[in-house]
């Protein structure tokens, strides 16, 4: 990465809404345990600014929104205000991981200029796996994972767990449509010619909109070689409203992609499987 056209490696965004301030620490400390020249920004969509003191106090960048603008679109004027790095990483407050784990993505991404977005194995704090990779959904699979009994969602499980292709070798470095917004590292330039996240999206498939974007240009990885922490709290089975932009988003998202028609979908879930052509990352 030359000096001469980026000002940092990797920049990050972290978009905040009452969020824990132990957890936050923790994101942005994992954020900054790293060789790589990086400057991260905090966009709060807090009621105060009482998370204030926190980000300046551990040499971060404070944006404070003084409205809920939704997670689109608070990242989206992180994107804008760091335009000299060549890779931006979207960072949920509620994620953590290891020394090294940024230098081996932003290392699989130099060594493979086709992916323009990477998100690795992600597990719980007990260390099971969380099944954040998956096909496009047809609006099937999304009632049916949200809202469906257990016995019926039983009576669908082939369904639900090709969806979230456990019918794959996960260990395996695959081509996916449809990765979260935990921890999404994009290359700058795919950024640029998907487009940010898109607005209309106030909360939830946002990230899904993004992906199947940057994944009409580019390889989407899925990288198991390396993991994170994510606690994943699971809002939209807790709170009224957040169900309520759940599935305000996902009327949105299939009313721009097509509900039973999107000729797009089946293709590109056929598609899935291992990066053809990948070059390793070597050990360090």
């Amino acid at each position: 990465m030359s000096e001469l056209l980026y000002q940092y490696d990797v920049t990050a965004s972290i978009v905040a809404f009452k969020t824990n301030a132990v957890e936050l620490e923790q994101a942005i400390h994992s954020f900054l345990d790293s060789s790589l020249r990086t400057k991260i920004v905090i966009v709060d969509n807090s009621p105060t600014e009482e998370l204030g003191s926190l980000c300046r106090a551990l040499g971060t960048e404070y944006l404070y929104t003084g409205k809920n603008l939704g997670f689109g679109a608070a990242h989206n004027i992180a994107f804008k205000k760091f335009s000299t790095s060549k890779y931006h990483l979207v960072l949920n407050p509620d994620v953590q991981f290891g020394h090294k784990v940024l230098e081996e993505l932003v290392d699989f991404l130099e060594l493979n200029e086709s992916v323009g977005l990477v998100m690795p194995r992600v597990v719980y704090p007990n260390g099971s796996p969380q099944n954040l990779c998956k096909r496009l959904p047809t609006p099937f699979d999304i009632l049916a994972r949200r809202l469906f009994p257990g016995f019926l969602q039983h009576l669908f499980r082939r369904r639900m767990s090709n969806f979230e292709l456990r019918d794959m070798d996960l260990s395996k470095v695959l081509s996916v449509p449809y990765l979260s917004g935990c921890f999404m590292l994009l290359r700058r330039k795919a950024l640029l010619e998907a487009g940010p996240f898109d607005e209309r999206f106030f909360m939830y498939f946002e990230d899904l909109d993004l992906t199947r974007r940057i994944h009409e240009h580019y390889d989407t990885a899925y990288y198991p070689r390396t993991s994170i922490i994510h606690r994943h709290e699971k809002g939209s089975y807790k709170s009224v409203w957040l169900l309520f932009c759940g599935i305000q988003s996902a009327a949105r998202y299939f009313g721009k992609w097509g509900w039973v028609w999107d000729r797009q979908r089946d293709l590109i879930n056929s598609t899935i499987g291992p990066l053809e052509n990948l070059i390793d990352v070597p050990d360090r």
